[in-house]
């Protein structure tokens, strides 16, 4: 394939926020549209630079890489985490966990509520208060693109989809403790 570099309008600052592990999302316009109209071309180009695009179809493109590794790093535990909470907090209110993760602006109230439910699972990762999840989680959410500012208040994303299909494995490894990974697999395609 003949790549045109003059024609990648956007390749320094889409190459810049792929490989910080920003996940650009259709809120990212100007750089969402480049990609999406010229995706053949940025994956095959990022591909010889030895990363690999990749593109989900609930609305954002991210470079591929391994983190379902038994060491992951802080920050992915935190933002696990932190899904994981919202979607029992929004559950214990008797709403719609998924639609609420991306309808209902975060605010320090929901912060607050989510770690005194969940605080012993936070303080194993050294967050003791709003503040700090909001310090520690939620700008670095707004930072890797999962999440974008309302004012005081955060308002998450389709990249949140990443952790939500960790969520959804990690459950489903719970209710089949007994099978090989090829058997959930299948059983996860039908």
């Amino acid at each position: 394939m003949q790549i045109e570099l003059e024609q990648l309008t956007q390749l320094a600052e889409i190459h810049k926020k792929l490989s910080t592990g920003y996940h650009i999302s259709e809120q990212d316009f100007a750089l969402w549209q480049e990609l999406d109209t010229n995706e053949e071309a940025y994956a095959a180009l990022f591909t010889a630079l030895g990363n690999q695009l990749k593109r989900d179809s609930r609305g954002y493109f991210h470079f591929d890489v391994d983190d379902a590794t038994v060491n992951m790093g802080k920050i992915s535990r935190l933002f696990a985490l932190t899904t994981y909470a919202l979607v029992e907090f929004f559950a214990d209110q008797g709403q719609d966990p998924l639609r609420a993760l991306f309808e209902v602006e975060i605010s320090h109230e929901i912060l607050a509520s989510i770690l005194q439910q969940q605080y012993h699972l936070f303080e194993q990762l050294e967050v003791f208060s709003a503040t700090d999840l909001k310090r520690e989680v939620m700008n670095r959410m707004l930072r890797y693109g999962f999440a974008k500012a309302q004012g005081e208040h955060f308002k998450l994303l389709s990249p949140v989809y990443r952790y939500l299909d960790a969520l959804m494995a990690v459950d489903q490894l719970a209710e089949f403790p007994g099978e090989s990974s090829n058997e959930q697999q299948e059983q996860a395609d039908v």
